[in-house]
């Protein structure tokens, strides 16, 4: 609010106060109606129910989950939901997650994420889709573990991958590069206190993984009751703060031996900067991957700041097409956050829709008297342009809807979106 408040705005705020000590919160968390569709292992595939109002064309999407965080990340709170939005807009939309992580799961390794539930998942969602192609969207881990399962397996019936704030170069994480150092120090050959407490624990317990990913926003923690105080008069704010604080409760715990090899491998080793990951007895090259991929990066993201995410982009030369977006946002914000709706969400509906494969309408079809003469036209193409155009479609749609121009959304690698006051957007 203002240092002076408005009438209207002293209402504002009584009215909220009011919903939250009788209701407790102004937020509809409202969980999206989901459907199982298949499970495993740490594995669990769902697919969103259609709207009332709309029908579920075109290819699915498939959201993967980082480990840890809750699958809430994509379903966050109504009216601030990638997947109430992707529903809403008539695409078939699924999730994988993982469920809880306990002591007997110590011994998964990342090659489980990687081999077996990325993999299943994808296909498990092409078949329910109708042998469709899946558009794969990953946020942090779940982004890194998406494109190392997409250059492993490059026969996944995958039509796009899109990654959202995954940090490939470690080194240029703020809150990691003055320890890395110190983690380099290893007085016991390798069974450091770091190694030792993680594996007498099991892995990260929940209550370390929610504080640090408390610390990576440490000064909008600190000022949290300042803001909460200046804007009791904004509903939109104060539901995103509480959908916030439930998912950052939700933290769940890693399995002892991936946590070793993220720790190891990503943040003392940072291995992923050349663009090859050793797992088991293979070595998975990022370049592999032949399908477009979507990088985007947080604009205030302290855990995947800019320049880490965007280390990414020279080392995917097989794909076709790749593009790099920067977005208002830390890092759960650039993805779920107020702003997110008109910029993160816009570039990534302008991409799905540009590397979909066609739905053809009823109300599209041609008669088939108009059918039959354009076939007897006699312009045809030549026998090796038939050819070559059908060896293009096996990996890219058959064809592709308008690009955008260079002046709208997802055309410009550089664009910056503002960020609107939650007073502007309520209005």
């Amino acid at each position: 609010m203002d240092l002076i408040p408005k009438p209207d705005q002293v209402v504002s705020a009584a009215s909220n106060v009011a919903h939250k000590v009788l209701y407790g919160g102004v937020a509809d968390l409202r969980p999206m109606p989901r459907t199982l569709i298949d499970d495993g292992e740490l594995r669990e595939v769902y697919h969103y129910r259609p709207a009332a109002t709309t029908r579920q064309v075109g290819d699915p999407v498939l959201l993967v989950t980082p480990l840890a965080a809750p699958s809430t990340c994509y379903d966050l709170r109504r009216g601030c939901s990638l997947v109430q939005h992707f529903v809403t807009e008539g695409r078939p939309t699924y999730l994988v997650e993982y469920g809880e992580v306990s002591f007997r799961n110590r011994n998964l390794g990342i090659e489980h994420w990687v081999d077996e539930v990325v993999p299943t998942a994808v296909r498990e969602v092409s078949a329910h889709a109708g042998g469709r192609p899946v558009h794969v969207v990953g946020w942090s881990l779940g982004g890194i573990f998406a494109m190392l399962a997409a250059a492993d397996a490059t026969d996944l019936p995958i039509a796009s991958l899109t990654v959202v704030g995954s940090p490939i170069d470690t080194s240029l994480v703020p809150i990691v590069a003055p320890l890395r150092p110190l983690l380099q120090l290893n007085p016991l050959a390798g069974r450091g206190a770091v190694t030792r407490a993680y594996q007498a624990m099991g892995g990260a317990p929940k209550p370390l993984v929610k504080w640090a990913f408390q610390l990576s926003s440490f000064q909008k923690l600190v000022t949290k009751p300042l803001a909460l105080a200046t804007h009791l008069d904004d509903a939109d704010f104060l539901a995103q703060i509480e959908a916030v604080d439930r998912f950052t409760a939700g933290m769940m715990a890693y399995p002892g031996r991936t946590f070793g090899q993220l720790y190891h491998r990503f943040v003392k080793g940072n291995v992923l900067r050349t663009g090859t990951f050793e797992l088991d007895d293979r070595t998975i090259d990022l370049a592999r991957i032949d399908v477009p991929v979507l990088v985007f990066g947080g604009a205030n993201d302290g855990i995947a700041p800019v320049p880490a995410v965007k280390a990414l982009v020279p080392l995917l030369s097989g794909s076709p097409d790749v593009r790099f977006e920067i977005v208002p946002g830390g890092h759960l914000g650039m993805l779920t956050g107020r702003a997110a709706r008109d910029s993160t969400w816009r570039v990534l509906d302008a991409w799905i829709a540009e590397w979909s494969t066609p739905t053809e309408e009823p109300s599209a079809r041609k008669p088939a008297a108009k059918k039959t003469a354009a076939r007897k036209s006699p312009t045809k193409k030549p026998a090796a342009k038939k050819a070559a155009a059908e060896k293009t479609a096996a990996k890219r749609p058959a064809a592709r809807a308008q690009a955008p121009s260079a002046d709208s959304i997802g055309a410009n690698p550089q664009r910056r979106y503002g960020s609107e006051g939650s007073r502007s957007l309520s209005r």
